[in-house]
């Protein structure tokens, strides 16, 4: 990239007349940075038509108009009593003379807004008309200018999506001077250079909301750069493992514990258990570090096939680290794998935050002689302290969990160690590629021996009494259920129940029933989560937020009530439902619906009712409601696109994945991969 215009790209937003360090501050909360590359990569999202408009009476409630008004009349706002204030009243008339009220609630700035509205001048006034005691009027309009200023006001507007303090007006004025700018900027810039900022010229001055559709002809061909940028940051990553400079010695077996491990199993691998475990087995065998993903089902058994390549490691003498995201998800790890690293003679610990004092010294210790094999822990397995003899193997369960940069820390723990993640979240296989195309795939697409599918029904917001006395004998009889709401407390802008609320209600009906949700005390939260799971606690329902869609197994749980189900994702409901059927008894998902469940709302519960196949679900997932509720936007691991719309552009995932494997990756390329920050340092 030239030089020039790469420094033009990172110049900071505060040095664009008019933003300054204030604006540019809240332009990198909305951005996630402040250069004028962050900004060029934000584009519209819709186009406001502010054609002029002659009269009032042509629009209608809601309109966004532009319209020639005569001024006539201001009213000062103030106090009306009992801290109520009254409006400013502009009151004007358009051509036919008919009344139209302009309405400011601010009196901070009422002299300046009487001085661009002066009695008996016409003024070009845009705005959105509503009806207000059934008179025509604008609320704050958007420009107001001299009618020989009329062309400051855009025939076509771009709309950004936007945040606190930052205006559209704001937005234009910056688009404004950077499209200035660059043209200066392109000089001795190759054609597909120019050819890349004229599209998001385009964009960022879109005449119709039609020029912002997916299939846009500039849509279209950002998309197709941009996952051109990251199917080469594959293919690279790729060469990078392969290149001769990162071979490794294959580490030679010292013991012989695999036979241990399967005598120790009190059940028989299912077949695609064992096809995955022989891929990572291969993997681990050969001279490059393993980069493979796992996915599986909820219930599939991802944590004992990783027990599987974590004894293949322990057969060398080398260590393995399995990252968990929760300290609850870690112990539980750990209480599954401790009893069988017993059995099967090697020494399996867990590492946490809340290890202190001599405690944590001591597990320290362990992992830095090789004691330890197995290690079971949260973010605490790569604090700057830690250090193992040999660390071969890296597990991350829930891998999407974790950035890029948590996952390169324990990584850099060992040497080339292989990695090997788990995701209980199913992907429909085109799209896994496209988000892990450096890692091979294993998909576990079998349930364990005796597991039975989850029944799921339906059922609505006005049957909730109903469905507590129906499972009133089945939790008398000893049968745990949990209970699940959208929110931790009531609000009056939703009617959707709150786990407080609930709590209370059941109370009233059953002696025993816990309360967890995200706004606990974290050490409160797994003490009750810890006695719903003990069978001699006596509490047989827990009542919770989602904080319960990962890490809790309770195979005695047998019932799952999710209520505002329809408020819900399907990947979010199919995470939840998986916390029960996890023993060999019949297990029952029952889907709350609100009165004001839309038809969407309405098919995604059928989808759950119909299966729970979760590699089909995830599919219609994909094709109902997009990339965003799949994989849900707080997800630092996945690729956050700006232009790419995964249902309407997997053509153009075929083309740049070929383009990216057979073609050369030249220049223009590299400047792609850093212009949509693809992690390969290309730099100027």
């Amino acid at each position: 990239m030239k030089q020039e215009l790469y420094d033009f790209l990172n110049t900071d937003l505060q040095f664009i007349r008019g933003v300054g360090p204030v604006l540019a501050a809240r332009f990198c909360d909305l951005l996630g940075g402040r250069r004028v590359l962050d900004f060029l990569l934000h584009t519209p999202y819709t186009v406001r038509n502010r054609g002029i408009t002659e009269h009032v009476m042509d629009a209608t409630h809601g309109d966004t108009i532009t319209i020639p008004l005569l001024v006539k009349s201001h009213r000062a706002g103030g106090n009306f009593g009992r801290g109520r204030r009254r409006p400013t009243v502009i009151t004007c008339a358009d051509k036919t003379g008919q009344p139209v009220a302009i309405q400011f609630f601010n009196s901070s700035y009422l002299d300046y807004w009487l001085k661009k509205l002066p009695i008996g001048a016409w003024r070009i006034v845009s705005g959105k008309i509503e009806m207000s005691a059934g008179r025509p009027t604008i609320n704050h309009p958007d420009f107001i200018e001299e009618m020989q200023n009329a062309d400051k006001i855009p025939l076509n507007q771009a709309i950004y999506p936007s945040g606190a303090g930052l205006t559209q007006k704001i937005f234009s004025n910056v688009r404004d001077q950077i499209f200035v700018a660059l043209p200066e900027k392109l000089n001795g810039a190759d054609d597909k250079t120019r050819e890349f900022f004229d599209a998001l010229r385009h964009v960022h001055f879109a005449s119709s909301p039609d020029d912002l559709t997916p299939n846009a002809t500039y849509i279209a061909k950002l998309a197709y750069w941009e996952l051109l940028a990251h199917q080469s940051a594959i293919v690279i990553s790729r060469r990078h493992r392969d290149d001769a400079a990162n071979r490794r010695t294959v580490r030679p077996k010292k013991y012989d514990l695999m036979d241990k491990f399967r005598a120790a199993l009190p059940f028989e691998l299912t077949g695609a258990q064992n096809r995955t475990i022989n891929e990572i087995f291969a993997d681990m065998a050969a001279d490059t570090p393993m980069m493979r993903l796992v996915q599986g089902d909820v219930g599939s058994g991802k944590t004992i096939v990783a027990l599987a390549a974590a004894i293949k490691m322990a057969e060398t003498g080398a260590q393995t680290a399995l990252l968990a995201p929760t300290d609850t998800l870690a112990m539980q790890h750990f209480a599954k794998l401790k009893p069988m690293c017993d059995k099967i003679g090697i020494v399996c610990d867990i590492l946490t935050g809340r290890d202190k004092g001599t405690a944590r010294k001591e597990k320290l210790i362990s992992l830095r002689s090789g004691r330890t094999r197995l290690v079971v822990g949260t973010h605490a397995l790569f604090s700057t302290d830690v250090e193992y003899r040999d660390l071969g193997l890296v597990i991350i369960d829930e891998q999407h969990r974790f950035g890029v940069t948590q996952r390169e820390a324990l990584r850099t723990k060992g040497t080339n160690p292989d990695i090997l993640a788990l995701s209980a979240t199913p992907i429909p296989r085109t799209l896994s590629m496209t988000i892990y195309g450096d890692m091979d795939v294993s998909i576990i697409n079998e349930k364990p021996a005796g597991r039975k599918p989850i029944k799921t029904t339906k059922l609505p917001m006005a049957r909730v009494g109903d469905l507590i006395a129906h499972i009133k004998p089945q939790i008398d009889s000893g049968a745990k259920v949990f209970w699940v709401c959208p929110l931790v407390d009531e609000s009056d802008t939703t009617d959707m129940t709150a786990v407080q609320t609930r709590f209370d209600a059941l109370k009233q009906v059953f002696s025993n029933v816990g309360l967890v949700h995200g706004q606990m005390d974290k050490k409160d939260r797994d003490a009750t989560m810890q006695k719903f799971a003990d069978d001699n606690s006596g509490m047989n329902i827990l009542v919770a937020t989602t904080v319960i869609e990962v890490g809790i197994d309770v195979p005695r749980a047998t019932i799952i009530v999710i209520e505002n189900a329809e408020r819900f994702g399907l990947a979010a409901l199919h995470q939840l439902r998986g916390r029960v059927g996890r023993g060999n008894t019949q297990s029952y998902c029952v889907l709350i619906y609100g009165d004001n469940i839309s038809n969407d709302g309405l098919k995604r519960l059928n989808v759950l009712c119909e299966t729970d196949d979760g590699f089909a679900i995830a599919e219609q997932d994909l094709m109902m409601r997009g990339v965003g509720e799949l994989l849900g936007t707080k997800q630092s691991g996945w690729i956050q696109y700006h232009f790419v719309d995964y249902r309407e552009h997997r053509d153009l995932f075929r083309l740049a994945s070929g383009a990216a494997r057979d073609n050369e990756i030249d220049a223009f390329t590299h400047d792609l991969m850093y212009i949509f920050d693809c992690g390969v340092n290309v730099g100027a």
